[in-house]
């Protein structure tokens, strides 16, 4: 009686009674022979055990029920006694398959791990919590080995009829019979044994590598496989179970040991213990320097004066040996009473969801799982996954927080798993090179893996990775983390993969995932953001940085021209509130609080710089978390230390930043990890590594503290900077010496407003005043509007006092200035200050107001003032304005917006510069009004009617006898510049417009003109005396002319007459344009009869008839003499740029012996050509050469 009043006092008494008789009517042995009997209410009796569950328990929050059961042994007698009576033949057996499913709706919940909320937690709870624990475990060790039947299998045959109807054809019975079948699985891979309690039996009975095994024997790994193959079609609803099996299964496991050959699970075995025993070797060498002697027994007290004259005692024995062990002991007694962190436990241990403890497992387990993970990454893998990722994309009600955690930690359990199989397949292949057939390892290997690297997937990867970061669930972000390395490292074996199609999908795949900022700044932020996550959070985040970092930097080399996408928050647009005015306020009210819930992102491409990226690892957050996990040097594997030592080395030496640890605790241990007491063996993988960084960290910075400054106290300043961590704002002081040099770049002015050209005047002010009144700045416009008043008053009482003095009733208080003193706008606030240089608009009010700005462009000081030729009329008439297009803004033509009638100035200047559409009538050519004859000299005009035929007009003067009058020369002169004046304006040619034309520059110009006077006379002293020479050489050549027509045949007289005609016809068109057709014609006649009747030898004849030619050149020698000219400018004084010998020979001839061809010697006067070569020999066309001067050509008159 004291049991059952002892049980009474945890649970009811009542439900005690009710829950026995239950258990009673089940069944029990039987009274025959061992066996088990089931009692004749027994299918009724566990269904009133469920239903006591769920209206007792579960309802009232209680574990009371459970309790009870748990004491009754239900689930050893009962439950698992009669699903061993269903045997595998009685297929057919109805009532043992309502049983077994009656069984196993019990088991169920009896083996679910308890869930324990804080909200909801009670005394109830703790108090019957640790038992229940001990239950489940054996609960868990009687099925996994019951001696009668295997329990697991006959769970899989109470589910097989359900799963075989097709999805549509189901159920929900159907679908409820597979989700507690999957859940007893997912209850036996959960159960463990706990920590804080004590064992009832062997524990490797209930191991993972025990439930793997049963798994394996009971075709429990078959029914998963099939699940997980379709889960994209047949089995949705159960993709999320399957998700928490393979979870609770997998976590802890090493995937690379997994698919390693016995040998080489041996050898790993073997190399861990060599290093444990390696590590056990240096602490023993550590203590026995201290170690305790004989005489340990005689007590010792040393006493030690310090620098202040004090003294410490110290006791020991270890005290005596040397200085430095002394200050560790005096320092190893020192007591501090560190603070304890006071948060909330950043990961706390639970061994349900904990996957960074390891898990070992025998030989044949791991053979078993090996072959499981196997043909599920062949089968099963692509389907499941990608369900999952849809189910947590589409956030069903099925998918909580936790197994989005374990989605992420099974992607990279299997990207590991397969990265290790393609391993073993390579090794394996080496191993039997010999054999005759073989498999290619790199056949179909990332194919299984597909469903996990497209795009999709790193979004929500992403995703959650920020999600989890923000809101500080570190377990979250550390599966993430470790699902973002291994995808990084299965992508950069696809890079490293023979198959071209792989390297362009690790192409691919590296480009989306370092193409956006946002995943670059991630990293940085995580890895500056921890604190005291714990130890596997630690590993991963460093994990995760040292692979992303490599493969970026990889990256960046092969791609030189790498882009990646930024978004910056744009910033808020700055609230103005008008005040006055007629404004609506609930508008304003409106578009306010809209801006406010706006957070523009301002999306850019840039060029991707690696030593920018890698400079926001250089800061002192990012420093400590890699110290915080090289306190753990003594239990870091090689790899772990040398990803410190990576780090370190990239930020001392490659970076020049070893300021950073410049540290007193880094540097002790620093010190403490090569010297010790307790630090790394020599024998250690990388020790020889560690010892040259430890030292040249040290030799770096005893050079740094004896560094010589500009000022005093360097070395004790770098002894205080020692105790502290760096600051971003002084590590180049430190570094250097001296402050960093900033220049400040001077603001840039706005660009400058002006109106369009179909603005008038008097609508310049209205559509500034409605385009700031669009902006919402109303509180500039009254601010406009005070000053304007304030500028009234006083330049009205100016004038008043002025008019007063000179109507002579004013008093004379002194001397008036004829001038009205400016007036300054005084701003009434900084930001208005920066509004005068910042707001465009603002200024072009102003400027439409008729106000000045004093200062230059660049200056933000500048005043704006009235000026003193300003009225007051005129200030009260834009004040008015002003008003008034408050009051009613204007409206415009074709629906158009005050923005639309404004512009830049620069804009408008471009414009005005190609194409002038506001010309006045008079220059419609768009020139820019009258053309300055010297600026826009007279357009060049054909050979045969420029200038030569003037030039003609006054041999045929001479010769004529008939003289012009001066008024008849002046008006042809003025009638000639009259219509070279409207060409002119018509055509602006390159050959003399340049860019510079547009500045002006009074000097310049003024020496401009005083040079072209200078050429401009010598040109006519040239012409003169050209015309004289030739007046009286004219006669003298006319006989030799006339024996020069008579040798030739009559055929190439022919040619010249026809010659002549065109040449008439050209000079006669062309001098028409002149008013002078006619005269010239007449005098190319006279003149050529006159030529011919002369008397001149023969070297003279051949030169006229080399030069007539030049005359009637065609236009191809006009564009080719045209293009000279640019460089005949060069030169003020000689009329050719480059004169060849024969040009030399003539400077001192007159112009009318000049030959007009370069390249033909000059022949003598007085030596005689014989004609004949002139009619066997074809005469060849000169080239046509001119002498310019300053941009004018001067032609002989020979021509």
């Amino acid at each position: 009686m004291e049991e059952v009043w002892e049980k009474s006092q945890t649970v009811d008494p009542e439900v005690r009674a009710y829950v026995y008789s239950l258990c009673n009517a089940v069944g029990g042995s039987s009274t025959y022979d061992d066996t088990y009997a089931v009692g004749d209410d027994a299918l009724a009796a566990l269904n009133d055990i469920l239903r006591w569950l769920r209206l007792y328990d579960e309802k009232l929050n209680r574990f009371d029920v459970k309790r009870c059961l748990a004491e009754a042994n239900l689930v050893k007698g009962d439950l698992l006694e009669i699903l061993a009576l269903w045997p595998e033949e009685a297929v057919d057996n109805k009532l043992k398959a309502k049983l077994a499913l009656a069984c196993l709706q019990l088991l169920v919940p009896l083996t679910w791990p308890p869930e324990l909320e804080d909200d909801k937690t009670t005394v109830n709870h703790h108090r019957h919590l640790p038992y229940l624990q001990l239950a489940q475990v054996g609960y868990k060790r009687a099925v996994l080995h019951n001696e009668h039947a295997k329990i697991l299998r006959t769970a899989v045959r109470v589910g097989l009829p359900s799963m075989a109807q097709p999805r549509r054809e189901r159920t929900k019975r159907d679908e409820g019979i597979i989700r507690l079948v999957l859940y007893l699985f997912r209850n036996m891979t959960m159960i463990t044994q706990p920590q804080m309690l004590p064992s009832q039996g062997d524990e490797n009975e209930i191991s993972r590598s025990s439930t793997i095994s049963t798994f394996a024997d009971q075709d429990v790994f078959n029914l998963l496989l099939t699940i997980g193959s379709g889960a994209n079609d047949e089995f949705q609803d159960q993709d999320v179970i399957l998700l928490e099996i393979l979870f609770h299964l997998l976590k802890g496991v090493d995937a690379k040991k997994l698919f390693m050959q016995k040998e080489e699970v041996q050898q790993e075995e073997s190399e861990e213990l060599r290093q444990l025993m390696l590590k056990e070797k240096a602490m023993r060498n550590g203590y026995n320097k201290h170690a305790p002697t004989r005489h340990n027994r005689f007590g010792t007290m040393i006493w030690v004066k310090r620098d202040d004259m004090k003294m410490s005692t110290v006791s020991g024995q270890q005290s005596i040996t040397d200085e430095s062990t002394t200050l560790h002991q005096m320092d190893a007694s020192k007591k501090w009473n560190k603070p304890k962190y006071r948060g909330k436990l950043t990961q706390e241990f639970n061994e349900q969801t904990d996957f960074g403890m390891r898990v070992e497992l025998t030989e044949s387990a791991r053979k078993q799982l090996r072959s499981f993970v196997e043909d599920f990454l062949d089968s099963s893998f692509n389907p499941l996954f990608s369900s999952l990722r849809k189910a947590i994309e589409r956030e069903t009600e099925r998918v909580q927080e936790m197994h989005k955690r374990q989605y992420f930690y099974l992607i990279h359990w299997f990207l590991d798993a397969e990265c290790a199989r393609r391993d073993q397949a390579c090794r394996e292949s080496l191993w039997h090179a010999d054999r005759p057939t073989q498999t290619n390892p790199e056949d179909n290997t990332f194919a299984y893996i597909a469903a996990v690297l497209d795009q999709e997937t790193f979004v929500l990867l992403n995703r959650h990775m920020q999600r989890a970061f923000d809101e500080k669930n570190w377990q979250d972000l550390q599966a993430t983390l470790l699902c973002f390395t291994q995808i990084l490292l299965t992508t950069q074996s696809m890079a490293e993969s023979k198959d071209e199609e792989d390297q362009e999908i690790a192409e691919n795949i590296q480009n989306r995932i370092f193409y956006e900022e946002a995943t670059h700044e991630r990293i940085v932020s995580i890895l500056r953001g921890y604190t005291n996550q714990g130890f596997a959070y630690l590993d991963a985040v460093t994990e995760c940085v040292h692979v992303f970092v490599r493969m970026l930097e990889r990256y960046s080399k092969q791609n030189a021209d790498l882009q990646i996408r930024s978004k910056h928050r744009a910033r808020r647009k700055a609230k103005q509130q008008t005040q006055g005015g007629n404004a609506d306020t609930n508008e304003d009210a409106e578009e306010a609080a809209e801006d406010e819930r706006e957070v523009h992102a301002a999306v850019s491409e840039r060029k991707f710089d690696f030593a920018r990226f890698s400079a926001k690892f250089l800061s002192q957050p990012c420093v400590d978390t890699y110290l915080t996990l090289l306190h753990y040097y003594a239990d870091l594997t090689p790899s772990q230390l040398k990803r410190c030592h990576r780090y370190l080395y990239r930020l001392a030496f490659k970076h020049e930043l070893a300021v950073f640890l410049f540290r007193v605790d880094i540097l002790q241990l620093l010190h403490r990890i090569i010297k010790g007491p307790e630090g790394l063996g020599v024998e250690t993988d990388g020790f020889k590594d560690w010892e040259t960084l430890v030292q040249q960290v040290f030799r770096r910075c005893i050079k740094w503290m004896e560094k010589s400054s500009e000022g005093d106290g360097w070395k004790e300043m770098c002894v205080v900077e020692m105790l502290f961590s760096k600051i971003p704002n002084t590590v180049f002081y430190l570094q250097n010496g001296y402050e960093r040099v900033t220049e400040k770049r001077a603001p840039r002015a706005p660009a400058e407003l002006d109106f369009k050209a179909s603005v008038g005047d008097v609508q310049k002010l209205p559509i500034v005043v409605t385009l700031l009144l669009e902006q919402g700045k109303g509180d500039v416009i009254e601010w406009v509007k005070r000053e304007l008043e304030r500028a009234y008053e006083e330049r009205q009482g100016w004038q008043d006092e002025r008019d007063a003095r000179d109507s002579g009733h004013g008093e004379d208080t002194g001397p008036v200035s004829a001038e009205a003193p400016a007036i300054f706008f005084s701003p009434d606030n900084e930001e208005r200050k920066q509004a005068l240089f910042k707001d465009k608009h603002l200024r072009l009010l102003l400027n439409s107001i008729g106000l000045q700005r004093l200062g230059i462009a660049e200056d933000v000081d500048a005043s704006w003032i009235v000026p003193t030729e300003m009225k007051a009329d005129e200030l009260r008439t834009a004040l008015k304005k002003i008003k008034d297009t408050e009051f009613d803004p204007p409206t415009f033509e074709d629906g158009q917006a005050a923005a639309d009638l404004v512009r830049n100035k620069s804009t408008a200047r471009r414009s005005a510069a190609a194409f002038d559409d506001d010309a006045s009538a008079d220059d419609s050519s768009g020139s820019g009004g009258d053309i300055d004859e010297v600026m826009f000299p007279p357009n060049l005009r054909d050979k045969a009617g420029a200038e030569r035929p003037a030039k003609r007009r006054r041999l045929t003067k001479r010769n004529k006898g008939k003289e012009l009058t001066d008024a008849e020369i002046n008006e042809r002169a003025a009638a000639r510049q009259r219509k070279e004046k409207e060409r002119n304006s018509k055509i602006k040619s390159q050959l003399y417009v340049t860019a510079s034309d547009d500045e002006s520059d009074d000097e310049r110009d003024a020496e401009f003109f005083r040079k072209e006077e200078e050429r401009r006379a010598k040109t006519a002293v040239v012409h003169r005396s050209a015309e004289l020479f030739d007046h009286e050489s004219g006669e003298e050549s006319g006989i030799g002319g006339m024996k020069a027509k008579k040798r030739k045949k009559p055929k190439s007289a022919g040619k010249g007459k026809q010659s002549s005609t065109k040449k008439k016809r050209r000079v006669a068109r062309s001098d028409e344009e002149d008013g002078i057709a006619g005269e010239e014609s007449d005098v190319n006649l006279s003149a050529a009869k006159t030529t011919g009747e002369s008397d001149a030898t023969d070297s003279e004849m051949e030169t006229r008839v080399q030069k007539r030619p030049i005359a009637v050149s065609s236009s191809e020698d006009e564009d080719s003499d045209v293009q000279h000219d640019g460089e005949d400018d060069q030169e003020e004084d000689t009329p050719s740029t480059s004169p060849t010998v024969a040009e030399k020979a003539t400077d001192a001839l007159p112009l009318s012996e000049v030959s007009g061809n370069v390249g033909m010697p000059k022949t003598a006067p007085d030596k005689v050509v014989d004609s004949g070569d002139e009619d066997d020999a074809p005469i060849a066309k000169p080239v046509a050469r001119r002498n310019v001067r300053a941009g004018f050509i001067i032609d002989s008159d020979s021509d």
